[in-house]
């Protein structure tokens, strides 16, 4: 549907019931000021032993659609496949970022133009919170009504980032901004099979408990950061308790700052004090 000339994509709202409580969660996702879509995001209920596992990502693509779009496809079954998943869910994520991200560089052999995509993702294993990131989407809670940042953007300009990229051989450069061999603004990501000797893949986790104080987690790509902080952010969507009108509210007040990117938001809500709901759901399978 189109709401003030915004493009925004059909939403899903789906209500789980687990063992600690339940969540909901909502997103919206348009071009913005832009041509072309590179934005893509998943968002997931699954089973693994017997545990009902959330899983959410916002996977931001430059150089084209080709590896957003291949992790969105792959990177969460690789994972929930792993047979380390509950055992070890951090190491499993390693993995499955890196085997996502290896498949995805055999396929692009035949491509002469390089692709990549950063990740920002967050995966509910019963009371644990786990938010992995590559790039500069991101992920921020709000917990006991502030603000947290859960995640870092990887910037070619961050001291221990530009040192690791100068150790491996490469360089950074001003072109505009910060930018890898004065090519690429992010310092780790999936894809760019030419730069790759230098932006890795290998992901920052933070662990969250979900708990009482545990509100709500926002997931998006840098269209909304470039001109909301997490602070506004977190404030803007407090008092609305719908995730699917938060995630609009999101990116409506991100165009209309005059964000030059695609802007895609994921809201989850954490609802531990409002008793237990049975399980439904509504909607079609989530899409760019």
């Amino acid at each position: 549907m189109r709401l003030h000339g915004i493009i925004v994509t059909q939403f899903i709202m789906i209500f789980v019931c687990s063992h600690n409580g339940k969540f909901s969660y909502g997103y919206a996702s348009s071009p913005g000021r832009r041509s072309s879509m590179e934005d893509f995001y998943e968002t997931r209920i699954d089973g693994v032993n017997g545990q009902v596992i959330g899983l959410f990502g916002v996977f931001d693509g430059h150089g084209g659609v080709r590896a957003a779009e291949y992790v969105k496809k792959n990177l969460f079954s690789n994972l929930i496949s792993h047979p380390k998943f509950i055992s070890d869910t951090k190491s499993a994520i390693v993995d499955a970022y890196n085997h996502t991200d290896s498949e995805f560089l055999k396929s692009e052999n035949s491509h002469n133009r390089d692709a990549g995509s950063t990740a920002s993702t967050a995966i509910l294993v019963g009371d644990r919170l786990l938010v992995a990131n590559v790039g500069d989407s991101r992920a921020v809670i709000c917990r006991g009504g502030n603000a947290i940042a859960v995640s870092r953007d990887h910037k070619p300009d961050q001291t221990d980032e530009r040192q690791r990229i100068e150790d491996a051989g490469g360089f950074v450069m001003w072109a505009g901004t910060w930018r890898v061999g004065g090519v690429l603004a992010v310092s780790r990501a999936f894809g760019d099979r030419l730069l790759k000797q230098y932006v890795v893949v290998d992901p920052e986790i933070q662990e969250e408990k979900v708990d009482s104080s545990l509100e709500f987690l926002i997931l998006a790509s840098d269209g909304l950061w470039d001109v909301v902080s997490n602070e506004e952010a977190v404030a803007m969507i407090k008092p609305i308790q719908d995730a699917e009108e938060a995630a609009k509210r999101l990116m409506q007040e991100a165009s209309q700052r005059g964000s030059a990117d695609n802007i895609t938001c994921v809201v989850v809500r954490f609802l531990m004090n409002q008793g237990v709901a049975s399980h439904s759901s509504s909607g079609a399978p989530s899409s760019r």
